[in-house]
């Protein structure tokens, strides 16, 4: 990296066609808000400053950014002037940076690391202004980019005020630009609202850079890497898109994505390879699943690990903090919340294990509980290895059962269990011989009666 790298990001807008109370930027694609995307593409590319500009009608936006960057991130934009008008607001946070400035939206959360890559890379070959361009396949709407026979960009021109010439031309502009940061303050001054909307454009620093003797010069991007939020229908389309990438970039890893479009994962989904991952499966952020593991169908995992060669599902839910070992089976219909699962220990169906370790080979019997909290606090249950949980046992927390212990099925267990020891606690049975038939047989009277009754 030659040169000192900083980026600005707009997240000042008003977004009103998203029609809601949660500010456009802080709504999520894969599970992680616009603004943190933005702010990871910075951070990716080696960004020693970062500025957020945000508006004065957005409160919590200022303060999810603080609590990110800090204060010293943060710009405010006190009234919706125009694109330039929120980049010149960043420029006291800017105050003594030396190096290169690049211009990214909050609203548009796709676009690469890599992509911003190609924008400092023109710089550093000599372009005075590098802007990201797009291929539209319906270019209406769009700024146009316009290149000489050379490549070089002469100016970006808006639809309503271009030629039908200009108007076929289907190089677009994305909005997102790089060039020296007190080259771009010098030139955001010269910039001018007497326009339509009385607005100050970020795009006029083309032509007066140009006129100012400096080159600008273009790099490409797909078209839905660029695509900017601005409605819940747009919000959903950056989602497909996002998932279109997640599901390409998993099978390229290696993992087997029985149907790809049923599987959805979140920004830091982690799939090993040999990895299998049935139909219907929801990924929620914070998700490791290591190689050769399998996942079954209709499952949702959240903020777990699923070991090397492990089996989820199907119908499992992992909540945060299941954290399961090699060889670990979690069957049909089980919940897991907080607890560790140590080598090929096993709950095979119908049951919650939360705060809670299970040790080695330890199996977990059919609609095992731990209980775990007493309405005011958690306690913790601890199983230990190769121990033999019958089914329907409640675990009454805290409570430790031994390794290679057994617990009778539909046992209440409330103390330790030594280790070796089998534990039963439920109530003997008693047989009343002939209750049965005289039961039924006086309910069967009772219901003639009334049957009987005028």
């Amino acid at each position: 990296m030659s040169r000192q790298r900083a980026a600005v990001i707009l997240a000042a807008g008003q977004g009103t066609r998203m029609k809601s109370r949660t500010p456009k930027v802080l709504h999520k694609v894969g599970g992680r808000t616009m603004v943190d995307w933005a702010i990871d593409t910075a951070q990716a590319q080696g960004c020693a400053r970062i500025v957020v500009v945000v508006g004065t009608h957005s409160p919590e936006v200022r303060a999810h950014v603080e609590a990110r960057l800090g204060a010293g991130a943060i710009a405010v934009q006190d009234q919706p002037l125009g694109t330039g008008h929120a980049v010149r607001a960043a420029q006291a946070a800017l105050a003594g940076f030396e190096g290169d400035v690049v211009v990214s939206y909050a609203d548009a959360p796709l676009v690469r690391p890599e992509t911003i890559a190609r924008l400092f890379a023109l710089r550093d070959a000599g372009a005075g202004i590098a802007v990201l361009g797009f291929e539209a396949d319906d270019p209406t709407g769009y700024g146009r980019l316009l290149l000489d026979e050379s490549g070089v960009l002469t100016r970006i021109v808006e639809h309503k005020d271009a030629t039908d010439a200009e108007r076929a031309v289907r190089l677009c502009n994305s909005g997102v630009l790089a060039a020296d940061c007190a080259v771009l303050f010098s030139l955001l001054s010269m910039v001018r609202n007497d326009n339509a909307k009385g607005e100050y454009y970020l795009t006029d620093v083309v032509g007066l850079g140009r006129s100012s003797g400096f080159s600008a010069r273009v790099a490409t991007a797909l078209e839905a890497e660029v695509l900017g939020c601005n409605s819940r229908v747009e919000l959903a389309q950056a989602e497909a898109a996002f998932q279109a990438r997640a599901r390409r970039a998993a099978m390229d890893g290696g993992a087997t994505l029985i149907d790809p479009n049923t599987v959805y994962f979140s920004w830091d989904t982690r799939i090993g390879q040999d990895v299998t991952v049935e139909p219907g499966v929801f990924f929620g952020p914070g998700v490791v699943v290591e190689d050769g593991a399998t996942v079954r169908a209709w499952s949702h995992l959240e903020g777990a690990r699923v070991g090397p060669e492990a089996s989820v599902g199907p119908f499992v839910r992992l909540r945060p903090g299941a954290d399961l070992a090699r060889k670990v089976k979690i069957g049909n219909f089980v919940e897991i919340k907080n607890a560790t699962f140590a080598e090929a220990a096993q709950a095979s169906h119908l049951t919650y294990v939360g705060d809670a370790d299970v040790g080695a080979r330890a199996n977990l019997g059919c609609g095992t509980i731990t209980c775990n909290y007493d309405g005011f606090d958690k306690y913790r249950t601890v199983i230990g290895e190769d121990a033999f949980i019958g089914s329907d046992t409640a675990l009454v927390a805290p409570v430790t059962v031994g390794a290679r212990a057994f617990t009778g099925s539909g046992s209440v267990i409330t103390k330790d269990v030594p280790a070796d020891a089998l534990a039963v606690a439920r109530g003997r049975q008693k047989e009343v011989e002939g209750w049965a038939a005289a039961f039924r047989a006086r309910k069967a009277a009772e219901k003639a009666a009334r049957k009987a009754k005028p």
